[in-house]
């Protein structure tokens, strides 16, 4: 009798139980469209800022090889009026090197700032996923008692 008892009420509270867990889920499957649409647009910021910063900052130091080079190709041409070619060649060369070094580091700054971005807006992208697909299909009661997905 006690063990019949026992049943019955286990039966009860499962088949109580159910119809709570029924219910409509579309909820929690919103709720990480709009977790993952806002990581995403955060991701996208940051990538957009760290691009704009890198182009700014190898667009300045470009310039600055220019602005270089183009004063030391003046200088090579008075040193040229007055006959010293040497000197004009050698800051011919002195120039073009300054201005290839100030090339490659302002591209390699750009390359670093475009890789930051790139990175921080894939890890958004990916923590934005994780949490869409932690919501879809039932949220946290669709994960079972052995944790996540």
């Amino acid at each position: 009798m006690k063990k019949a008892i026992v049943i019955g009420l286990g039966i009860l509270a499962l088949s109580s139980t159910v119809p709570a867990m029924a219910r409509d889920y579309r909820h929690f499957d919103r709720r990480g469209d709009r977790i993952d649409a806002r990581l995403d647009r955060r991701g996208d910021r940051i990538n957009n800022h760290l691009d704009a910063r890198g182009s700014r900052i190898n667009e300045r130091l470009d310039a600055k090889g220019e602005r270089i080079n183009d004063r030391l190709d003046a200088l090579a041409a008075e040193a040229r009026a007055d006959g010293k070619n040497r000197l004009a060649e050698q800051l011919d060369r002195k120039g073009d090197r300054i201005e290839a070094e100030l090339d490659r580091r302002g591209d390699r700054i750009e390359d670093r700032y475009d890789n930051r971005g790139d990175r921080a807006d894939r890890w958004y992208d990916n923590r934005g996923d994780r949490i869409n697909s932690r919501f879809d299909n039932g949220g946290f009661f669709n994960r079972g008692w052995w944790g996540r997905n």
